[in-house]
């Protein structure tokens, strides 16, 4: 099973002892979130950030694109270090280019899953691609409440995981309860963030080893 920490959650006053703590506490990947402001209405890791994560850590380190124009920057991210790049394909004109730089650049790809997008919409994809990433929540913002018609989706995505060779990774909101539940249906992985791991009164060990237990590891 995958928990990959959610850094725009963590407190950036000292970035790389935050990373160098989540390694140690049994994190399986980092999860850096990039927003441009217009793709999303918020700002979130910028360049040097992602590229100071991937110098401190010996985790996979997977990027989530939330910019308009994802294929201009590929080579940028990917050469910060980066392991996986998840984008939006609303996000690009031509979004089966993105995944052939992204794969170009030796890394791998994954597209993302918004709350109001169909799974059927971006069948054409998953051939292509390594991993889906699917949001629970509506994506710029953490702290947003999960919108229950997403287990739908993720169900349809268990399903056919196999089928395409697919990861199925959740993003937003995945409290201890939704990734017990999830853990048993299929997923292979949580982003975590404020709902299971940051801001509460217990270290990121504790936090970890306890979700992992309560997944079953």
């Amino acid at each position: 099973m995958i928990y990959s920490p959610s850094l725009m959650c963590a407190n950036f006053d000292n970035l790389k002892h935050v990373v160098l703590k989540l390694e140690a506490a049994g994190a399986t990947r980092l999860h850096l979130d990039v927003m441009d402001g217009q793709y999303v209405p918020n700002f979130a890791l910028g360049l040097g950030d992602v590229n100071s994560v991937c110098r401190h850590t010996s985790l996979l380190t997977e990027l989530h694109l939330m910019i308009m124009e994802p294929g201009r920057y590929i080579k940028l991210f990917a050469d910060a270090g980066v392991d996986i790049i998840y984008f939006h394909p609303d996000s690009d004109t031509h979004p089966k280019k993105v995944i052939q730089k992204i794969k170009e650049v030796g890394k791998r790809p994954g597209i993302v899953i918004n709350p109001e997008t169909t799974i059927e919409s971006l069948q054409d994809y998953y051939e292509l691609v390594d991993t889906i990433l699917v949001m629970g929540v509506k994506p710029g913002h953490a702290g947003h409440v999960y919108l229950p018609h997403v287990d739908q989706k993720v169900e349809k995505l268990v399903k056919i995981k196999d089928k395409y060779n697919l990861e199925i990774i959740m993003d937003g909101a995945c409290t201890l309860e939704r990734m017990k539940r999830w853990s048993m249906h299929g997923v292979d992985g949580f982003v975590l963030g404020t709902s299971s791991l940051f801001g509460h009164n217990d270290s990121y060990k504790n936090i970890i080893e306890n979700i992992k237990r309560e997944c079953g590891e």
